[in-house]
């Protein structure tokens, strides 16, 4: 039976995900923006008390959506204004090779992301340095501790975008 009600993503949510409805993800939204906004203040945005807008905020970090709060650090400022991408080709498809590959990306802080992919680069990761000599220390420590079939860098010439904000119309 359908009630004629247009939703927003919500037929795609997985069956273990509680129900969020519009107030659920305008407190996402307004927390992605601003992590510390006072729980009173976040109430009177979303039109709710403090105590039913906390039970919300507790439900969403309860289910995972809300996975942690961090403060955003300005890389120029924290003197690691350069950002660069490193595409990986494996040099084969082990569990072994993989797990190693973990290892020395949690062991070297400049990688601050690493993402698998599909296609003819297997991996790609964002790396975060003040310059030029220190990535190439990054990029000999790495091949240092293990075999690659290709390494790609691109340095970043401008950042278009940055958030860490994901939209919330899925949830």
């Amino acid at each position: 039976m359908s009630t004629g009600r247009k939703t927003r993503g919500a037929d795609r949510k997985s069956a273990d995900m509680p129900g969020f409805d519009e107030i659920d993800r305008k407190i996402l939204e307004i927390l992605q923006r601003d992590a510390d906004l006072a729980v009173n203040a976040l109430a009177d945005i979303v039109g709710l008390s403090p105590t039913p807008c906390w039970r919300r905020i507790k439900r969403l970090e309860e289910a995972g959506v809300i996975k942690g709060r961090v403060a955003i650090v300005d890389h120029a400022r924290a003197n690691v204004g350069m950002t660069v991408f490193i595409g990986i080709t494996a040099p084969r498809h082990e569990t072994a090779w993989l797990n190693q590959f973990r290892a020395l990306i949690d062991d070297l802080p400049e990688i601050v992301e690493a993402y698998r992919l599909t296609g003819a680069t297997d991996y790609i990761l964002k790396v975060v340095v003040p310059d030029i000599s220190t990535y190439d220390r990054v990029y000999k420590a790495m091949i240092e501790r293990l075999d690659f079939s290709q390494i790609n860098s691109s340095i970043s010439m401008e950042e278009l975008k940055f958030t860490t904000a994901v939209p919330s119309t899925y949830l």
